[in-house]
């Protein structure tokens, strides 16, 4: 017998915020399978204001409750039955969230729940990640986002230990990260991978995607260490403008672009690593995964 239904995850990020819809295929005596349907994705950039002023400001908020509106609709008329809206970073610091969060409730009827970066973490820990994983091996897994980065070691399939710094796209595009935080990141890695012979990062984010992508690798081989250094001071050789026109990347994406890779770059010097693999994963993938695997609280729509 087969069965098909939808479930919906938001995923309210410092640089933007995501919606995927994806199809929960059960049959009889075979796996669950997982398909993505529908991603729309706004880039409303909320750490903008948030890392520079502490709150969100009156026209991102009616964005924000524009964009839950729009997104409720989309869910009603793709007939999901569950979802679960997450907000990160950037809504984690803002003076105003319980505020806002009222707002969208009232208005789209979308509730939001405001988590930690251990949570994030864990949510993404739901998501096919074991698929790219020899347990044989000890990876560096990095997540970066708009307004923090979670790193997780990975030994022998088991996660040993994760973080979450403060350190994120749009916080570096700002000059809001202080020296002493990338000093205790560079501690953190060298502390928790200096006892491993050989590690291996493995990345997501949009912009290592994007990065991936571009580079024409086959799914499932890594870049390597020297390719993205090449690609890094390729992309600082062109203006904010050039990499919209000539290498085609969107407007918010032709700026954050440099400071993900600095971060994964970064992770790679000081962790050891030769190599990055890119799974096309994330936190709506994982919010999804929860909520079939009820890890997760969600809402019926």
């Amino acid at each position: 017998m087969l069965k098909i239904f939808k479930y919906a995850a938001i995923d309210i990020g410092s640089n933007a915020v995501r919606l995927l819809i994806s199809n929960i295929i059960e049959q009889d005596g075979k796996p669950t399978k997982f398909k993505k349907n529908s991603l729309v994705r706004i880039p409303i950039r909320l750490g903008a204001d948030v890392f520079l002023n502490g709150e969100i400001s009156e026209f991102n908020q009616q964005r924000m409750i524009d964009t839950m509106t729009a997104f409720s609709l989309i869910m009603k008329s793709h007939g999901v039955v569950k979802y679960k809206a997450c907000a990160t970073s950037a809504m984690r610091e803002a003076n105003n969230n319980k505020e806002l969060v009222q707002k969208i409730i009232e208005s789209s009827g979308i509730s939001i729940d405001i988590i930690d970066g251990q949570v994030e973490a864990a949510i993404i820990a739901e998501t096919d990640l074991h698929t790219y994983i020899d347990e044989n091996k000890t990876y560096l897994y990095v997540d970066v986002g708009g307004g923090s980065t979670e790193f997780s070691i990975i030994h022998n399939a088991e996660k040993i230990k994760s973080k979450s710094f403060k350190i994120g796209t749009v916080r570096l595009l700002n000059d809001i990260v202080k020296e002493n935080t990338w000093n205790e990141l560079e501690e953190w890695i060298k502390t928790n991978t200096e006892h491993y012979d050989k590690i291996e990062l493995i990345g997501s984010g949009g912009n290592i995607n994007k990065i991936f992508k571009v580079s024409g690798t086959p799914i499932g081989k890594p870049l390597s260490y020297f390719y993205l250094t090449s690609y890094y001071w390729d992309l600082k050789s062109y203006s904010y403008e050039e990499r919209i026109t000539e290498l085609n990347l969107n407007q918010d994406r032709a700026d954050v672009i440099i400071p993900a890779t600095r971060i994964y770059l970064s992770a790679m010097k000081w962790s050891r690593a030769k190599d990055i693999y890119v799974p096309k994963i994330g936190l709506s993938d994982g919010i999804i995964k929860s909520l079939y695997y009820d890890k997760v609280s969600s809402v019926s729509l």
